[in-house]
């Protein structure tokens, strides 16, 4: 089932756990940390959201977390960002995502994408 992500909320100051947010950086960067929830342990979702995200050109990391979700630091071009956060609902197929969480993230710089031990 494809749902239609909401508009990026570029000058809001404050965010709603459930839709997209983050801080803005000088250069048109944005970070955003994002909780995934539902079936997306051991269906290979950190392999894939390293993929996806070096693929758009993003920095950030990914990690499973200790209460069965994943978490994810995406940064870079606005758009990019946004298009991760679409792309991160849908999952990878064997995947069920249930929610995607997000709140405003700390740019990590141009480190590239890894995926990280879990939390």
């Amino acid at each position: 089932m494809s749902r239609r992500v909401p508009a990026f909320p570029w000058t809001r100051r404050s965010w709603s756990s459930s839709e997209p947010g983050g801080s803005t950086m000088s250069g048109g960067r944005t970070a955003v940390l994002a909780r995934i929830t539902g079936r997306v342990q051991g269906v290979g979702y950190r392999a894939w959201t390293v993929r996806r995200a070096g693929a758009a050109g993003l920095d950030g990391w990914v990690r499973n977390r200790a209460d069965g979700s994943v978490e994810a630091l995406f940064a870079g071009p606005a758009a990019a960002v946004e298009a991760m956060l679409a792309d991160c609902r849908e999952g990878p197929p064997a995947s069920l995502v249930a929610e995607v969480r997000t709140e405003p993230g700390d740019d990590p710089g141009s480190t590239g994408f890894g995926q990280r031990a879990t939390a």
